[in-house]
């Protein structure tokens, strides 16, 4: 298994799982992966040639399909694969998250709908926009957190002099989050030094007796980090948290495998914070 490869399904099980995308044992064809469609009971079977990214992989077979599903569901779900992997792939790009993204929409169209009307109507009720949690000017914010977040921080990961940590704390409006993110920036100068601050944030609260949704991301700086954080925070199904995770560069590109540290670290810090479920 390549390195590239090896670092994507990495990235994919921190999100999803262990074991959700994995090597076919006793298979007679060669770079042959099992990939389980999170939420549902099918599994598919991928040929991913030896030259991936530059040559996209092959969605060929439904290896399982689990008792209860519906009649048709696994065909279903393989039909919709096979096309979509032609959407999302880009050669000399890594694509299997993005299908996994794209699967998901395709499936449960209702889930999606309802999770977007109910942020909008949520940002409808807000005096501006929903804050995007970023790098902001720091001087004002700080008067708008008299209480400073409580964050739980997970352990420290050193990758090829990369250096990676994630916090997490409480937030019960989107209100909270920016002057969260701003005070860490403007009291911990490491933090304020790192490369990439990646964020992401779901709040969950009632308006007007209807419950509102808020959830956003962003990568500041570390292309597609953000919306996989996000991601990891509605697989784990939290709410009302965010989560930041620093980076600091070491000088050397870590491909996909960065994507597992983040999320990994991330998981931690929900973990220890008792965010969690169970």
């Amino acid at each position: 298994m390549s390195e590239e490869i090896d670092n994507e399904i990495e990235a994919i099980n921190s999100i999803y799982g262990e074991s959700t995308i994995r090597e076919a044992s006793n298979s007679a064809a060669p770079h042959s992966y099992l990939l389980e469609i999170p939420q549902h009971e099918v599994t598919l079977r991928l040929s991913i040639p030896i030259r991936y990214p530059d040559v996209n992989p092959q969605i060929t077979a439904v290896e399982g399909v689990g008792s209860t599903s519906q009649k048709g569901v696994g065909n279903h779900i393989l039909l919709a694969a096979r096309s979509l992997i032609q959407k999302v792939f880009t050669p000399g790009q890594v694509c299997l998250f993005d299908l996994l993204q794209e699967l998901e929409q395709v499936i449960n169209p209702e889930r999606w709908t309802k999770e977007e009307e109910s942020t909008k109507d949520a940002q409808r009720a807000e005096d501006g926009d929903v804050p995007h949690a970023g790098r902001k000017e720091t001087t004002d914010a700080l008067s708008e957190a008299p209480v400073p977040p409580q964050w739980t921080l997970s352990s420290t990961v050193t990758e090829k002099k990369s250096v990676f940590i994630a916090r997490v704390c409480g937030v019960n409006a989107p209100s909270e989050v920016q002057s969260a993110i701003t005070h860490l920036l403007a009291t911990d100068k490491r933090v304020s030094k790192a490369t990439h601050n990646i964020s992401a944030y779901r709040i969950q609260t009632t308006f007007n007796e209807k419950k509102a949704v808020y959830q956003d991301c962003d990568d500041d700086g570390e292309a597609a980090a953000g919306g996989r954080l996000l991601k990891l925070l509605q697989m784990m199904d939290v709410w009302n948290v965010l989560v930041v995770v620093s980076r600091w560069y070491g000088g050397v590109k870590l491909g996909p495998a960065r994507f597992g540290i983040i999320n990994a670290a991330a998981r931690e810090a929900v973990i220890a914070g008792r965010f969690a479920k169970g």
